[in-house]
């Protein structure tokens, strides 16, 4: 067994491996020469945690304790599917393994012309950030995404100036949808955070940011928060991507080659975009799918590597997509995923201040909801988004803040 990753997905891959009850060899290569860390603090706690959040501490996960090697600075450079297995390269010889688990992860973008702008992915990235925040602001940030949004915050908080850039017309715009997104807005002023909207960026230098339209951002420190791309090119082309350059898996993170699984592979985490019978295709690049998604593909891995020992056959299963982010002081939870298009229901008044949710339902059908500083929804959205298929709702009673939302089913 060889695992390619040793980040979180690859890290919990090993280690439900284990719990499942396979003894056989394991496997794993890494690229940043540490041992596993948590990546939410790298954002969420940028300023107040120097060091790596480690797995071993987080989530009690020895990595060494259970793999048989663990090759921490050896990056995977190619694959190879070969008759007595899959070969994975590395500068320091080939790997070939009955089966490989791909979990590479994702890597930050940072577009042409933008060599000046700082990223925010690994422990280094962070660690480059403070290290440029330590002689004061003001910082600009390009996106108003989850991570954006996160760092502003805590930067702003610390009492640095905090310029956000969006080239969309409101936060979360690709997320959430310009409606919901545009809730979002009133956060950054209260903040104290300049938002800027509709603001195209043309170039990044070492000392600020220009649009395309002319308008300069004077800024020592510019991080570039535009999304993060999976890590795949690695494979040099062996394996079909989608169009995010993702291994498209089915529900037990087999890789498929035009829907079917190619034997011996494996893909998990943000590298990864997987076939739910309930959401369609469902991207990763969140903290819970690379936490949750290894306990389905070690189940199913056990089973076809070692069926003397396999457990009964089970229902594979199917979590819904769920992301919890800390935006400028406020606590978001949205499970599922928001569709293209579809009407949205509210619960609870955004201009009030004490909290709110928001349903995507189209007809009765919910799609996702996001809770927002509304503590008492978080638990019932889990459970309404956890059944075998898209819940229906009454949608008179969804948008009744004074009804609890888990008597929004209809009778």
């Amino acid at each position: 067994m060889l695992v390619v990753g040793a980040g979180l997905a690859g890290a919990r891959t090993v280690q439900t491996l284990r719990a499942e009850g396979f003894e056989g060899s394991i496997r794993v290569l890494g690229d940043e020469g540490v041992l596993p860390y948590d990546r939410p603090p790298l954002s969420k706690e940028l300023l107040t945690r120097p060091a790596p959040a480690w797995l071993r501490d987080e989530l009690d996960l020895d990595l060494a304790a259970l793999a048989d090697e663990v090759h921490l600075a050896g990056p995977a450079r190619g694959l190879r599917l070969r008759a007595g297995g899959v070969q994975v390269l590395t500068e320091d010889g080939a790997f070939i393994a009955g089966h490989v688990i791909v979990a590479t992860g994702a890597h930050a973008v940072r577009p042409p012309r933008w060599e000046a702008a700082l990223t925010l992915h690994t422990a280094d990235d962070a660690r480059r950030l403070r290290a440029a925040l330590a002689a004061g602001g003001p910082l600009v940030v390009v996106g108003a995404g989850w991570i954006g949004a996160e760092v502003a915050g805590v930067v702003a908080a610390a009492g640095i100036d905090v310029t956000v850039l969006e080239g969309a017309p409101t936060p979360l715009h690709e997320a959430l949808g310009g409606l919901v997104g545009a809730l979002t807005m009133p956060w950054y002023a209260a903040a104290g955070v300049q938002l800027v909207t509709d603001a195209r960026v043309d170039v990044v230098d070492g000392a600020g940011v220009t649009l395309t339209n002319g308008r300069r951002f004077p800024a020592p420190t510019v991080l570039a928060a535009v999304g993060a791309r999976p890590s795949t090119l690695w494979l040099g082309g062996v394996l079909p991507v989608d169009r995010s350059g993702a291994l498209r898996v089915d529900a037990a993170y087999r890789v498929l080659d035009d829907d079917v699984p190619v034997p011996g592979l494996w893909a998990v985490g943000d590298v990864a975009v997987r076939r739910s019978a309930r959401h369609g295709w469902v991207p990763g690049g969140h903290w819970d799918g690379a936490l949750r998604g290894p306990q389905a593909l070690a189940r199913a891995l056990v089973r076809d590597a070692r069926p003397d020992m396999s457990p009964p056959e089970e229902p594979v299963p199917d979590p819904a997509p769920y992301v919890f982010s800390t935006q400028l002081g406020h606590d978001v939870a949205l499970f599922g995923l928001p569709g293209d298009g579809c009407p949205v229901v509210l619960r609870g008044d955004p201009a009030a201040g004490d909290g709110w949710t928001a349903l995507w339902v189209s007809g009765d059908v919910v799609h996702a909801v996001l809770v927002v500083d509304r503590p008492h929804d978080v638990g019932a959205a889990r459970r309404l988004m956890s059944g075998a298929t898209l819940p229906r709702v009454d949608v008179a009673a969804v948008a009744d803040p004074a009804l609890p939302l888990r008597a929004a089913r209809p009778a």
